[in-house]
């Protein structure tokens, strides 16, 4: 299992990556068809939305930290994280705790679901 955490935490922080960000092949090959992401903001989008505006847009710092991993089948795990995003521009971080869900097909794992909801300020770890 710790193999597997160690995987998708460094597929999830490649979403991080402003160059991963500006790629819609790396995006389009991590984030699966099915592709659903319920935002902070209480928006909900799927894959084409993330491919039309990630590659267009400023990218924002992002750290995370405190991840667990929680196995939901063989072939499908969830990543809660909590992460600091830092927006060009803003002033104020952005807190929140993340939900990611990966799940493995045709041999990689794709994100199939995120969901990042504001909380109170925390201390990232190391």
């Amino acid at each position: 299992m710790e193999n597997l955490k160690e995987k998708l935490i460094e597929l999830e922080g490649r979403l991080f990556r402003p160059e991963t960000r500006a790629s819609f092949s790396e995006l389009d090959n991590l984030i699966a068809e099915d592709f659903t992401e319920i935002s902070g903001s209480g928006c909900r989008f799927g894959k084409k939305e993330v491919l039309d505006r990630l590659p267009n847009e400023l990218p924002p710092k992002i750290n995370a930290s405190h991840y667990e991993v929680k196995y939901l089948a063989s072939d499908c795990v969830q990543l809660l994280y909590k992460s600091v995003m830092e927006k060009s521009g803003e002033r104020t971080p952005i807190f929140s705790l993340r939900c990611s869900i990966w799940s493995l097909k045709n041999g990689r794992w794709q994100m199939l679901y995120h969901q990042g909801t504001l909380c109170d300020e925390f201390e990232l770890n190391s």
